[in-house]
Formats: structure tokens, sequence, C-alpha cells
């Protein structure tokens, strides 16, 4: 099917002639075979989004639909692979054309020639169906990819190769209940706007962690769940994603750089390989997949990257994985949607957003969860989806951060103060939550320790009571304060700076697991109980707060954690002998 250019208005074009084409049908664009995506049809006339640049194009060039919608090729070869928007491989495109991506250049998405060593894992006679293992490779060292029936066939295995294959050759052979029988290679195709199926979604049981204190132990993300971070420029979005992204409980990271600025997919090209992974103790790209649409490549391109990132990530979930996505940022995204739907010449929304602006960021959040998987083995995956949100000015009232917020059910709120205070992740305690956190409260009672949320508890309470102090302290100054009062907004301080505050750069530091969380945070909150205890017992309030050990609880995130248990052992025994101490002291001088 083919038609011919009317309009060109920057990356859309409207053509006549296309009476039969479908709506988000895949079509190249003048003899340049530009690609382009059909947005809207009225009459024979197609509204199509282009994903390269349209300088040059004008009425009567032709165009011709491809009869079939945007996809992704799903096979090995996915991981440690640097893709744009619409999944063109960004480095066999540099060695076709070098610095710049060329007009219309044509590359295979993957790697045709490259073979691969299939292992079968059905066998000749087994009743199969959609999402049943048929075979694996090992794609890298970290990731053992198995190559699944597509969803929606069966059938009864006639035959499974065993050897070498590329992702085009046949590997096996099903035979429906036509007597027909019909070859599969390794290579599937999937829309990208159709979520991929499964058998249930399962609620959220179990914390995803990252090593980062503020987001464990006070706004924790679930497997399976949907986070946002909202927040100004240099507050901090991009670095909070690197380390999610380093040390996240995820066996795959699916990073989508979406309009964000080149040097930060940069950073990444060159952290990854050279970071050495937790996990495995191979570099973190073995199990990573790059998507890369920054500020410079094309706008409509932005809107595609994040379903290309999304269908990706449930490939692998099917799998049985645990998968998280990262997007940065969903703004730019958002800022995509405005552009195509002026040049549609739709109605506008707030701030000149389209109406169906929630509708399509809930479209993408929603395909996120843990699943239990199709096929006959039992297989749960999770993806879980972290966007951050550029709010111009940093705030957070504007359309696209309000729209996230309806949506996803933790929120970490980036403070450009905290920010501007050298206080790192920049995570504001009280503007954040997690609507998780009454859900993995039992997971964290069992598997951590029996009075972690109350600890949590009581170090919120804290933190919101210093909040309310100091307004006191900004009217008429600290010393107005009651001694027990004073003995909060030292315990606070002693949260945010030697529990909350966390240095990515430092090797120890920039990970911590639930253990040495619990353990770091039941000294601070000890050490606020036996104070308020021994203030009754007349000991100074200078002697509590200038208590050496205190210098050691500050220096306790600097603990490796091979090191925890003996050190945190002679740290408590240490606090408690100090107060034994001072409260002797005191009923001597009472």
């Amino acid at each position: 099917m083919s038609g011919k250019i009317v309009k060109v208005s920057g990356p859309l074009i409207v053509a006549e002639g296309m009476k039969d084409v479908q709506l988000h049908d895949m079509v190249r664009v003048s003899d340049k075979r530009l690609i382009g995506e059909v947005i809207e049809l009225r009459d024979d006339k197609a509204s199509i989004q282009v994903y390269e640049e349209t300088a040059g194009l004008g009425p009567g060039e032709p165009v011709e639909s491809t009869g079939s919608p945007m996809s992704v090729e799903l096979a090995p070869g996915l991981i440690e692979s640097i893709f744009d928007g619409i999944q063109r491989p960004l480095e066999k495109i540099y060695e076709l054309a070098g610095d710049r991506i060329s007009r219309g250049v044509e590359v295979p998405k993957l790697n045709r020639e490259k073979k691969w060593q299939f292992v079968p894992v059905a066998k000749p006679g087994d009743q199969v169906s959609g999402g049943d293992v048929i075979g694996t490779v090992q794609e890298t060292p970290a990731v053992l990819h198995k190559i699944m029936v597509p969803p929606g066939k069966s059938g009864t295995v006639e035959w499974v190769y065993e050897g070498e294959a590329t992702i085009l050759d046949p590997v096996y052979k099903l035979k429906d209940s036509k007597g027909n029988v019909q070859e599969y290679p390794m290579l599937q195709q999937w829309p990208v706007r159709v979520a991929r199926p499964y058998k249930t979604k399962l609620p959220p049981e179990e914390p995803m962690v990252t090593g980062q204190r503020v987001i464990d132990t006070l706004f924790p993300i679930a497997k399976g769940g949907v986070a946002a971070v909202p927040g100004p420029f240099g507050s901090g979005k991009t670095v909070i994603q690197h380390q999610l992204a380093k040390w996240a409980d995820a066996d795959i990271i699916v990073y989508v750089g979406c309009g964000e600025r080149g040097n930060e997919m940069t950073d990444v090209l060159n952290e990854f390989p050279a970071l050495n992974d937790p996990r495995t103790g191979l570099p973190l790209m073995k199990r990573t997949v790059l998507i890369a649409n920054t500020s410079d490549m094309p706008v409509a391109a932005r809107e595609a990257s994040i379903y290309t990132g999304i269908t990706i990530a449930e490939y692998y979930r099917d799998m049985g994985y645990k998968v998280a996505i990262m997007a940065d940022s969903t703004s730019r995204w958002a800022e995509a949607l405005r552009e195509m739907s002026s040049r549609l010449e739709e109605m506008p929304g707030e701030e000149g957003y389209p109406a169906y602006l929630s509708s399509r960021l809930a479209e993408y959040y929603e395909r996120a969860g843990e699943v239990e998987c199709l096929g006959q083995e039992d297989r749960v995956g999770a993806v879980s989806a972290i966007g951050a949100v550029s709010p111009p000015g940093g705030d957070i009232s504007e359309p696209v951060s309000q729209a996230t917020l309806r949506i996803v059910k933790v929120f970490w709120c980036l403070s450009s103060a905290l920010a501007y205070a050298r206080h790192f992740p920049a995570i504001d305690w009280l503007q954040s939550y997690s609507l998780y956190s009454d859900r993995l409260r039992a997971y964290y009672d069992a598997k951590v320790a029996p009075d972690w949320s109350k600890l949590v508890g009581t170090a919120m309470e804290i933190l919101q009571e210093e909040s309310n102090l100091n307004e006191i302290v900004r009217l008429v100054g600290i010393d107005a304060l009651g001694f027990k009062d004073r003995i909060t907004m030292e315990c606070a301080r002693s949260i945010r700076e030697d529990f909350l505050h966390q240095n990515s750069f430092h090797e120890v530091d920039t990970y911590t697991s639930l253990e040495k969380q619990y353990d770091m945070l039941k000294l601070i909150i000890t050490w606020y109980e036996k104070a308020l205890d021994a203030m009754t017992k007349h000991v100074k309030l200078d002697k509590l707060i200038d208590m050496p050990i205190r210098e050691q609880i500050g220096r306790a995130k600097y603990i490796p954690e091979k090191e925890r248990k003996e050190k945190f052992g002679q740290l408590n025994r240490d606090l408690e002998q100090a107060f034994a101490e001072l409260t002797e002291e005191g009923e001597e001088n009472a």
C-alpha cells in the first residue's frame, strides 16, 4: 500500500491514498525510506510521525506502508546492545555511517550472522503452548536466554535442533491441531504498543532492595512496583537512576535515556562496562540493555523509546527474570507527545499537553508488575518501572508530575535545598512517600528484624518533629527549646547526616545491605532513647550531646559488610558502657 505526501509539518507528515493502512502501522517515507508510524487516520489521509529528520521532504513524495505495526525484535543479542528509540543498533550504524546517523539508514535490529549455542529443553512429542521453553542460549555469562514458544502458538514438537544457529535459523518445528507443521527460529517480533500476555498479575510481597538507605528504609519499592523521581535540574535524578541500575536487586536492567542530555548517556556507556556487578562479579553491561534517544535525536522517536524499553523488559520478565526499567525522563517523552499533538491541531489540555497525557502515562506504568508467566513451568517474573520526571523549575504542580503522581505508588521527591546543601540522595523525607510500606512491613519484620517497622516509625516521627521544632528555632533560637526537644533535634541531625546521607562514590558507602541499615538505625535510636532516660537521672545535656561514641556512630556507615557483625556488636557494647558511666556520674552529682 502506497500513497504520497500532501503536507509536511516538522516531524509530522500527512499522506493521501492510505485508505487500507491501519493505525500504528510502520511506513517508509520518500525515496530516502525514512521510518514513520501512522498516528491518525481520516478518510484516505494518514497522519504520520516520522522518526527521522524531515528537512527537504515535500508534497508528492511517495509513502509506502510495511503492513505491520512498529515492533521490536526479541532474540539473543539484546543484552549489552545500545539501541536508539526505535531499536536501531547504534554501534552498527556508527560502523556504517560514522558519527552522524544517516537518514534512512537500514540496519538489522539484531545481528543476523552471529551463531549462538542452542541447547534444547523440549523433545519431540512434547505438547507445548505459548510461553513454554523450547531451549536455552547462554547470551552472556550473566544471562541464560530462554527461547520460548511465541504467545498464541501451540502444538506438538516435531523436531528440535541442537548446536550453533543464527537467530534466523529454524530451531524447532510444531505441528498444530490441523496437522500443519511450522518451523520457528529464535527470533520473535512483538508490537511495542501491545503488552505481552501473562497468566496472573500478583500482589507485591517483596521489596526490590536497592542498597540506598533512604529508599530501602523509609520509602521502599516492591519488586514489580512503579516509582517516580521528580526533581529540579541538578538535584540528582540521573545519579539515583544510575545507582539503582548498578545496585538494585534485579536480574536485568533496561536503561532508557529519553530526551536527556547526551553526556548523561555517555556516563552510562563509560561506567557500566567498567563497573563490576556485585551479583555476578562481571561488568554490569553483561545484564544491561541501553536505549539512547537523547535530546539531539529526533523528538518523535522519544515517544517510541519508552515502549521499546518496556517491551524488551516484558520479554525477559516472561523468562522468569526480575527486570528493572529506568526511564530518564518521562517529562521529555511527554514533551514529544505535546509536540505531535499540537501539530495534529488537537484540543490542548493544561499547559499545552494533550488531554490524553494521563492515560498514556498509565498505559506505560501499568505494564510493570510481578506476574505468573505463561507456560507449563511455574515461572514468576517482574518488571519494576522507575521514571524520572523533570518539571520546569522543580515545580511538581505541573501536569506531567501530577499525572504521574496519580499513577505511581512510590514518590521520591528530590529537593533543591538538600542538593544545594550537598545532601545526597536529595530525597525529601517530608514530601516523599511509598504506598508499598504497609504491605512490605511483614517482609522486613520477618526477614531483617522483628522491630524494623517500629524503628522506622520512630525515625520518621523524629524527622517530622524536627521540622516542627525548626520553626521555633528560626523564631527564638535553639536555646529556647527544652532538654527533650534538644535531644530530638540532635537525634534528627544524626539520622539525616549519619544515616540518610550516602556517598555514591565511596566504595563502602555506595551500597548498604538491609541488615547494616537496621544496625545503623538501631544505634541512632538506641542513643536517643537512652539519652532521654539519662536526662531523668540528672545527666547534663552537653555531656549527652558531646559523647565520644557519637562520632563512632557517625562513621558506622563506612564499616565494610564483612565486618558488620563484629564492629556493630562492639559499638553497641561501647554505647551501653558510655551511658552506664554517664548515669553513674549524674547520680553522684545529684
